[in-house]
């Protein structure tokens, strides 16, 4: 199945900061199913959880999906992700390969919904695209052993893009803030309940090119490893969300361009890139 925070767009607001339509009332939760949306109640995220499917329930309304606009299936408390998961990835940037995860965070505040601008920071001179697949915790989840369970803890999957100012990056040696500038994690456009790793992909487009596809396949640390190895660091609730890592092909930004995040059987994430003056 597939899930979505959406808002109709009767109820869409120009203007409207991204934070303030997060809460605002009339977002809604729905079941994405061919060109529409049906509408639900409850609290999608956590009744994913193995111990608690089934904790919503449709309220008979439903909308053409051409008429709601799509925004981030999930509001986490944190955004983990995962560096130089794609043993070419590491290579194209000069970095060894990891011998165990290597991860970081993203804020919140720099997350956007589908089709909304990626904003270039005056600052960054090379602001790059890196398309990823990203987990959703469902349950709380904490000191994981090797024996135990991962996929009882997931949500679902859904498209992330990590936008990275990567001349700051470099000058930092540190990544907070060549990963946290608003606008810098577009999220979407669906959560998706299941997801094939065995054949499954991972692709960015570039204003129509694609400049990078990879299977799940040649991660170098699986889901499994990652969510374990997360947990035993910090806890992981309900919505946060925990990104896989990119392969190889990453690329710089300029305004005017529209990059597209692309997971197969997830959909595709879109979004526009602008100037900070525009």
């Amino acid at each position: 199945m597939k899930f979505c925070r959406f808002q109709p767009q009767e109820f869409a607001a120009a203007g409207v900061a991204r934070a303030t339509q997060l809460i605002r009332p009339e977002l809604r939760c729905g079941i994405v199913t061919g060109k529409e949306v049906r509408e639900i109640s409850g609290d999608f995220i956590s009744s994913l959880g193995a111990s608690a499917r089934g904790n919503w329930s449709e309220t008979g309304r439903s909308w053409p999906l051409d008429e709601v606009k799509l925004l981030p299936p999930a509001v986490p408390s944190k955004i983990v992700c995962l560096g130089r998961n794609y043993a070419e990835h590491a290579v194209e940037l000069g970095h060894p390969i990891p011998k165990e995860p290597l991860i970081f965070l993203k804020v919140q505040s720099a997350i956007i919904a589908p089709d909304e601008p990626i904003v270039l920071p005056p600052i960054s001179k090379r602001v790059d695209y890196e398309g990823e697949m990203a987990v959703v915790i469902g349950r709380p989840c904490s000191r994981l052993g090797p024996a135990d369970a991962v996929e009882p803890y997931i949500a679902g999957y859904t498209c992330l893009n990590d936008v990275t100012a990567r001349d700051l990056q470099n000058t930092d040696g540190q990544w907070t803030r060549a990963k946290g500038f608003d606008t810098f994690c577009p999220l979407g456009p669906v959560l998706a309940t299941e997801l094939d790793f065995s054949s499954a992909t991972v692709e960015t487009y570039l204003n129509g090119v694609r400049k990078q596809s990879a299977p799940f396949t040649e991660m170098i640390f699986s889901v499994d490893v990652i969510i374990r190895w997360i947990s035993q660091v910090m806890t992981l609730v309900p919505g946060d969300v925990v990104s896989t890592g990119t392969p190889p092909g990453v690329g710089p930004l300029k305004a005017g361009d529209v990059v597209e995040v692309i997971v197969s059987g997830i959909g595709t994430l879109r979004n526009p890139v602008v100037s900070f003056e525009s």
